[in-house]
């Protein structure tokens, strides 16, 4: 955040991708925001403040979405994806930046990509109050948001709770945080791996990638039973086939890397969170090279068979969940 004087003035900028956050950061400038001389945002209406894309705004009206309010009081206002704005409003929001209207508190948000980069340079030069919100992309930092949102919620959850809810929910921040908000109202006591399984259970159990968790770690019956129960739910045999594919190649990639390294040290080579590397070594035990590449050979067919080739995509699963079975042991 940008702490200069010059920040003390009614233009605040977020920057980022992450949808989430974004809105986060403008509800909370917005929330109970004052004018420099102390008049409260919309004190004398119950209008929402203007909430506008900057794409297609022109100059004038912008003017008329900050100027001062006729019947007094503040008035806020939030421009979005200021990247997109045409040459002449990116020119009168660089100028406003830099002597703004006293009684409206303006938030402007940027993408923070290449385009428009111009603009954003030249608004965080003015002083304004700038917030980033960057993309969540590593495994550790999504697992610290959910824990973060717990302690926001006041609750707990451990790292196995937090891992079974991102493998459950997936990666999008919107999901999550609403999922630890139902987990948070609905739950009384710890909320453990067991809580979470039960409330997704249909997302986190009849996935294609616990098939191939189940699979690759020779447990045939659990394979099975779980790859019946997907398609029960609804899981394309495609998505399942190709889970089955991803698991036996992790198999080999992590198989083929120098045991003496560190998960961490091995993500950026592999491509794959340190997490998953962790685990992967676990379910190598029992494996060979060559159990490996007949696995790899059986989901290839299998794959072929589910994509057409075959008359029935769940025989042709089930076949090659017995034969990645059967490779793990040796056979």
């Amino acid at each position: 955040m940008n702490d200069s004087p010059a920040a003390a003035s009614t233009v605040s900028l977020v920057v980022g991708e992450e949808e989430l956050l974004v809105d986060r950061a403008v509800a909370t400038l917005l929330a109970g925001a004052t004018a420099p001389g102390g008049n409260p945002v919309q004190d004398n209406s119950t209008a929402r403040p203007s909430d506008v894309a900057a794409a297609g705004l022109g100059p004038g009206e912008f003017a008329s979405l900050v100027s001062p309010s006729l019947f007094g009081g503040g008035q806020a206002v939030v421009i979005r994806g200021i990247q997109d704005a045409s040459k002449e409003l990116a020119a009168v929001l660089e100028r406003y930046a830099a002597a703004p209207e006293p009684d409206t508190v303006l938030v402007l948000t940027h993408a923070g990509a290449a385009k428009g980069k111009a603009l954003l340079t030249a608004l965080t030069k003015t002083g304004i109050r700038v917030i980033r919100c960057p993309k969540i992309t590593r495994d550790g930092e999504r697992i610290e948001f959910v824990r973060g949102e717990f302690r926001r919620l006041g609750r707990k959850a451990g790292q196995a709770s937090v891992r079974a809810l991102i493998d459950a929910v997936g990666n999008d921040l919107s999901e999550l945080a609403a999922a630890c908000a139902q987990l948070a109202d609905d739950v009384t006591g710890a909320i453990d791996e067991a809580t979470v399984a039960r409330y997704y259970r249909g997302r986190a159990e009849a996935s294609g990638f616990t098939v191939a968790d189940r699979a690759v770690e020779g447990k045939l019956g659990g394979a099975l039973e779980q790859l019946r129960w997907a398609l029960a739910t609804g899981v394309a045999p495609v998505l399942i086939s190709s889970a089955l594919a991803q698991g036996v190649r992790a198999l080999g990639k992590v198989g083929g890397a120098p045991r003496g390294r560190s998960s961490d040290a091995l993500a950026g080579e592999l491509g794959m969170p340190p997490w998953k590397i962790d685990r992967v070594r676990r379910q190598l035990n029992g494996w060979t090279p060559d159990g490996v590449a007949h696995a790899l050979q059986a989901v290839a067919e299998a794959d072929a068979q589910v994509k057409g080739e075959g008359a029935s995509a769940p025989y042709a699963l089930e076949r090659a969940i017995r034969q990645i079975v059967a490779c793990r042991d040796g056979g």
